[in-house]
């Protein structure tokens, strides 16, 4: 890959609850040799109805940064916290397409970079299912790239319980073995 710095937005499975704040992120950046920021807090939301959500964390992200890439986690919270998905054409940031819409937005216009959303594997979640198809559907007009792991048969199957903490969060060797090399190859067909 040819990106130098790459900024990661999400909450626990962004930042590696299950290993030791080590995640995805870290390991493609240590292989790739180039910088990352990780703003990853647990149990935040896409949607700004909270204290502390995702776009709260990306205001306070460093402007000035010279950004290639921009990678944001569809959040497991949103659907396990009941918050409601909007329409299409949502502007409205307490919902979840309003506030996919609001950051890729903000990071054209700051960073001026591609935007990747990546979704969770399948685990039981009627929401999030329903939260990943919404976000397929806007993701080429709200100028988007998905990296969409719930919807790949092939990549669920090779799912091994010695990967995974909880239906959730990989542990060191789901990130490491599995999650790494899957978003490696897709971020490098997406610069």
């Amino acid at each position: 890959m040819a990106t130098k710095h790459v900024i990661f937005l999400g909450s626990s499975v962004t930042y590696g609850s299950a290993s030791n704040g080590i995640s995805f992120a870290d390991y493609i950046a240590q292989r790739n040799g180039f910088t990352i920021t990780k703003e990853a807090v647990s149990g935040t939301t896409l949607t700004d109805d909270e204290p502390l959500s995702y776009i709260e964390i990306l205001r306070g992200i460093d402007k000035s940064l010279k950004a290639d890439l921009f990678v944001c986690q569809l959040s497991t919270n949103d659907a396990a916290k009941g918050k409601p998905i909007g329409d299409v054409l949502s502007q409205d940031t307490s919902t979840v397409l309003g506030a996919i819409r609001y950051i890729s937005g903000y990071v054209s216009d700051v960073w001026h970079c591609p935007v990747v959303f990546y979704t969770s594997p399948r685990f039981e979640s009627e929401s999030y299912g329903l939260m990943v198809n919404a976000l397929n559907k806007i993701a080429p007009d709200a100028g988007i790239t998905v990296i969409d792991m719930w919807n790949d048969e092939a990549f669920n199957a090779a799912r091994k319980d010695a990967y995974m903490a909880d239906p959730i969060h990989p542990t060191e060797a789901g990130y490491r073995l599995w999650w790494t090399p899957y978003i490696e190859k897709k971020l490098s067909e997406i610069v």
